[in-house]
C-alpha cells in the first residue's frame, strides 16, 4: 500500500499565476476571502479563523485504532509501516455503504494519461463504496488554467479537488463564493457518521476552513515533510565519500565530484535545500512571523540574501549540471543515470526511484542527507502547514449530493490496513495487481489505471508504508522525525489565511529573481532592490495587517 499522498511533480512556488487572471470574474468585485470572526459577506473577510472561533467549526476527532503502525508520528512525522501488510487480515472501516449510488461528478488534478471512463478501477470502487463518480480528470501540470475558468463559470462540478498551490490571486477568493459550509454534515460529533473522516485530525480539518465556514475536506500532511536534498549512496561509498555536514564541505565535496569531462557534475540546482540549511521561511502566509514582536517576510531575513549566495558559488563553481542551470529537462532522471550525484525534491522521490531502478540498476541507492545548518550545527527548520491540499463541494448542492460527496472522501480517506485503502492504492487482485511473496505488485492495468484520482478526495492521518522496500518507508520516517526535532512553528502556523486581493502579487517577482541571481543573471543589488521595492509597494502595509491578524487571532505557535 502507498503512502497517501500523490506522486505529483513538485510545482514551483508560482507556477500557476496565470490562472489567477482567470479566477479574477470568479466573485464580483474581487472581495477578499476570510473573516477572523467567520461567515458573513462583509467587505472585511479576508483574514483568518482561529482559535475558539475555529474550534466550533471543527469535526470532533475521533483516532483509529484499526491498524497501529510500527513507527509512531514523532516531531510531526508521518506514521510509518515497515512490514509487509497480512491481505487476509485487512480490518473493515467502511462496514455499510454511506452512499447512495446518486450521480457525483468530480474535476480533480491528474498526472499522467487519465484511464477511459468505466474502466475496471472505477467501476469497482463505485461498487465498493455505493458512489457513481464521473470524473473530470485535468492535466496536473495546467490544473490552475482550467481551474479558473471553471470557477468562472457557472458549470461548476460537484466535487472540486483544489491544492494549496493554487490558492493564488483571486482563486480563493472563489473558493469561498463557490463551495458550501460543510459544518452543518460535519461540525461537531455530526462527522461520527463518517469514522474515517473523524479521524482526520483538527490541525488538518482547521486548514479546511475558508470564508469563516468548514468547506474544505483535507489530505493531511505531515508537517516535517521537508524537501529532501538526495544524493546517491552507491556511489558515495564506492568512492569513500563522507556525507557533507556543512555548507562549506558541501562545496568542496561537490568540487571533487565534478568532471565535466567525464560529464559527471556534483548536483543540480540546490536552491530549496538551501533555503532550508540557512532558515529561509517557505513563501506565502508560512513566510511570515514575529520576531523581536514585529511581523517580518521571508525575504526580510537576513539568511534569505545568504542562502542565495550559497547557492550562486555552486553555479560559479560549475559543480551544477549545466542542464540544470539551463532549467533543462528533468534533473531526477539525470540523478538516476549518474550525471548528477545530488539533487533536491519532495519525499515521495526516495521511493520512486528506488522502486524504478529495483530490477534495471539492482546497485542503485537513494539516501537523503540530513539537513544541516549555515554554520554546520543543527537547522533551524520551519514546519509545514497539516494540511494543502482539500476537496470542496460547490454551493447548491442537494443534500444527497452532499452526502455522497462526503461518503467518498469518507471512503477515500481509509487508514492504512483496510480494506478500503487496499482497493483505493492497488484496485482489485488479479485484475490490477498480484501478490508476490505477500506483497502486492501493479500488473499494467494497475500501473494505468490505479493512479491520483480517488486519493485526491480526502487521506488519513499521514503515513508510509512500502511493502515492497519496506526498508524506505523506515529511512523515510525516521528522517522526518530527525528533521523534525528541528522544526519550529511560525505564528501564521495552522491558519488558512489568504492575503487581501491588493497584495494577490506582491512577491510573484521573487521566484524568477532567485532563479536569475544564483545563475548569475542578475546581481546581489537586484535582489536587495527588489526587497526594497517590495516594501514600499505594499509589503509594509502587508506586514501591518499580518500584525493586526496575529494580534487578534493568536499566534500559530
Amino acid at each position: 500500500m502507498t503512502p497517501n499522498s500523490p506522486s505529483a511533480p513538485a510545482p514551483s512556488r508560482r507556477r500557476f499565476l496565470a490562472s489567477t487572471a482567470v479566477a479574477a470574474a470568479a466573485v464580483a468585485g474581487g472581495v477578499p476571502l476570510l473573516t477572523a470572526c467567520g461567515g458573513s459577506d462583509s467587505k472585511d473577510r479576508e483574514g483568518t479563523t482561529s482559535g475558539k472561533d475555529a474550534a466550533k467549526l471543527l469535526p470532533a476527532f475521533v483516532a483509529s485504532r484499526l491498524a497501529p503502525p510500527d513507527l509512531p508520528s514523532k516531531n510531526g512525522s508521518a506514521a510509518g509501516y515497515t512490514g509487509k501488510v497480512e491481505l487476509s487480515a485487512l480490518a473493515t472501516s467502511v462496514p455499510d455503504k454511506l452512499a447512495t449510488g446518486a450521480p457525483l461528478k468530480v474535476m480533480a488534478p491528474f498526472w499522467g494519461s487519465p484511464p477511459k471512463p468505466g474502466c475496471a478501477y472505477y467501476t469497482q470502487l463505485d461498487k465498493a463504496a455505493g458512489t457513481r463518480i464521473t470524473w473530470q480528470n485535468q492535466d496536473g501540470n495546467e490544473y490552475g488554467e482550467k481551474l479558473g475558468a471553471v470557477l468562472a463559470s457557472s458549470a461548476i462540478p460537484d466535487m472540486v479537488v483544489v491544492p494549496g498551490w493554487e490558492l493564488v490571486g483571486k482563486i480563493p477568493n472563489a473558493v469561498t463564493a463557490k463551495f458550501m459550509d460543510l459544518g452543518p454534515y460535519l461540525a461537531g460529533d455530526k462527522v461520527k457518521k463518517y469514522a474515517n473522516l473523524a479521524a482526520i485530525p483538527s490541525d488538518s480539518w482547521r486548514m479546511g476552513i475558508f470564508g469563516g465556514a468548514l468547506r474544505g475536506i483535507p489530505m493531511p500532511s505531515a508537517s516535517s515533510t521537508f524537501i529532501v536534498p538526495y544524493y546517491r549512496k552507491d556511489i558515495f561509498d564506492k568512492k569513500g565519500w563522507s556525507v557533507p555536514k556543512s555548507p562549506e564541505e558541501f562545496l568542496s565535496w561537490a568540487k571533487e565530484a565534478t568532471s565535466s569531462k567525464a560529464k559527471v557534475y556534483a548536483c543540480g540546482d540546490m536552491s530549496w535545500t538551501a533555503f532550508n540549511i540557512f532558515g529561509v521561511r517557505a513563501s506565502g502566509p508560512l513566510g511570515w512571523t514575529l520576531e523581536g514582536g514585529k511581523m517580518q517576510y521571508r525575504v526580510e531575513q537576513p539568511e534569505y540574501l545568504e542562502a542565495l549566495e550559497w547557492t550562486r558559488k555552486l553555479f560559479d563553481a560549475g559543480v551544477v549540471h549545466p542542464d540544470d542551470k539551463a532549467r533543462s529537462g528533468d534533473a531526477s532522471n539525470r540523478f538516476v543515470a549518474g550525471q548528477i550525484l545530488a539533487y533536491n525534491n519532495d519525499f515521495s522521490h526516495w521511493y520512486t526511484k528506488t522502486a524504478e531502478q529495483a530490477k534495471s540498476n539492482p546497485d542503485f541507492v537513494i539516501d537523503g542527507m540530513d539537513i544541516f545548518g549555515a554554520d554546520g550545527g543543527d537547522p533551524v527548520l520551519h514546519a509545514g502547514q497539516p494540511a494543502t491540499i482539500w476537496s470542496f463541494v460547490r454551493k447548491g448542492a442537494s443534500k444527497a449530493t452532499v452526502e455522497n460527496a462526503l461518503a467518498a472522501a469518507d471512503f477515500a480517506a481509509a487508514p492504512y490496513g483496510t480494506k478500503e485503502r487496499m482497493l483505493v492504492d492497488y484496485g482489485v487482485e488479479g485484475t490490477h495487481y498480484t501478490v508476490e511473496d505477500g506483497v502486492p505488485v501493479k500488473n499494467d492495468l494497475g500501473n494505468s489505471e490505479v493512479i491520483n484520482a480517488w486519493v485526491m478526495l480526502a487521506g488519513p492521518a499521514p503515513y508510509v508504508a512500502h511493502p515492497d522496500h519496506p526498508g524506505i518507508a523506515r529511512k523515510k520516517v525516521e528522517w522526518e522525525q530527525r528533521m523534525g526535532a528541528f522544526a519550529k512553528k511560525t505564528s501564521t502556523y495552522g491558519m488558512n489565511i489568504v492575503e487581501p486581493s491588493r497584495y494577490a502579487n506582491l512577491s510573484s517577482q521573487f521566484e524568477q529573481l532567485e532563479i536569475d541571481y544564483v545563475r548569475g543573471n542578475k546581481k546581489l543589488s537586484d535582489v536587495q532592490a527588489a526587497i526594497s521595492t517590495w516594501k514600499s509597494s505594499g509589503g509594509d502595509k502587508l506586514r501591518d495587517w499580518y500584525q493586526k491578524l496575529v494580534e487578534k487571532n493568536g499566534s500559530g505557535n
